[in-house]
């Protein structure tokens, strides 16, 4: 990964906290959600100054709230929500941001309007963690991808390469996380995959996969509109019996302290979070090679990749793994190295702060 930022230089370097007030109108769960808070609490807990205004959800407030930030919490409805702008603007110029990050394209939208109608001298970054329709973006002062093949789709769309950025997501330090108890009878190998149950992760091709596992047991963490295709698949491999749907779980660092390797099966996938959980919970990792997973995994040293949508080279390599743990151990420790130099929090906070310094208004700092 480059270390380059492509940044405009600061004046000098900041000492006062900065005020950022972060907008989110996403899903409970998810990837990017979830990085959401742990940025939120992590530049909260660094001394910043943090503003978090969430679409209404009781848990991610709870979690936030733990974390010492007492969200705003607003509709964020479709076009016939008349109170979400209005009430954003209000929340914004109480606050006094430097810089306003909207997370995805519901946020970006709102965010823009309150910009584009007057509503402060802060500076607007939109935050996108897939290939989204950049017209959301239209009225953002800067655009950041969550990856530098994300980064290059934005200039292609349009926006001057000054404008586009990369930054990287953290994950969760998960090393020394008591482990979960996983449903696998005793002696199974244990196989663990996270994620929404859609049909752009690829469960359906490790079910596949498992069916040429004999005896091995696999936990999906997530939930989705696919649980019951996932649910009849296994049942139609004859696999049932050796899997478990876990639904969305938070004890992330658990169920991954619990499992022999964890597997990314995805058709689609812009980043990977679960591949730096993964990485920070010291698991060895085989991942279908889509975007996010090609782009942060070395093949064959900090983890393995196998063509996408192919269920057989994705068993081989769980089978190549399983039968040989000094491997699985070296792919585990070298993908936890690979955590700490790029994808620990104090790494990527620094990052996010310079990055954060240098779009701020100057006048403002």
């Amino acid at each position: 990964m480059s270390a380059a930022l492509d940044l405009p230089a600061p004046a000098a370097a900041p000492t006062a906290p900065l005020r950022i007030a972060h907008v989110m109108a996403g899903a409970a769960m998810g990837g990017a959600e979830a990085f959401y808070e742990r940025l939120v609490a992590a530049q909260h807990a660094a001394g910043e100054q943090v503003l978090a205004v969430i679409r209404a959800e009781p848990g991610r407030a709870a979690r936030l709230r733990a974390a010492g930030v007492d969200p705003v919490e607003l509709g964020f409805g479709g076009p016939l929500d008349l109170l979400t702008a209005p009430r954003l603007r209000r929340a914004l110029a109480a606050f006094r941001p430097l810089v306003v990050v909207a997370w995805a394209n519901r946020a970006s939208r709102f965010a823009g309007a309150v910009k584009r109608r007057g509503g402060g001298p802060w500076t607007l970054i939109g935050r996108m963690g897939g290939y989204y329709d950049l017209k959301y973006y239209r009225d953002c002062d800067h655009v950041v991808g969550n990856t530098e093949d994300l980064r290059r789709w934005i200039i292609a769309g349009g926006v001057a390469p000054e404008r586009a950025h990369y930054l990287p997501n953290f994950a969760a330090e998960l090393a020394g996380t008591a482990p979960a108890a996983l449903p696998a009878p005793p002696g199974a190998p244990k196989l663990l995959a996270l994620g929404r149950l859609h049909r752009n992760k690829g469960f359906d091709v490790l079910l596949r996969a498992l069916a040429l596992l004999p005896g091995a047991h696999l936990s999906i963490g997530g939930e989705g509109p696919e649980r019951a295709a996932l649910a009849a698949l296994a049942a139609e491999l004859g696999v049932a019996g050796r899997v478990a749907f876990l639904g969305w779980r938070q004890d992330i660092g658990a169920l991954l302290a619990a499992c022999d390797l964890f597997v990314c099966p995805s058709r689609h996938e812009p980043l990977g979070n679960v591949v730096l959980e993964a990485w920070s919970a010291g698991r060895p990792v085989v991942a279908a090679d889509t975007a996010g997973p090609a782009a942060l995994i070395a093949d064959g040293r900090t983890g393995l990749l196998v063509p996408k949508e192919d269920p057989a080279p994705l068993a081989a390599a769980i089978a190549g793994l399983l039968a040989e743990p000094l491997r699985a151990a070296a792919l585990a420790a070298a993908g936890r190295a690979e955590f700490e130099r790029a994808h620990a929090a104090p790494a990527v906070l620094a990052r996010w702060r310079e990055f954060l310094a240098a779009v701020a208004p100057r006048g403002l700092r």
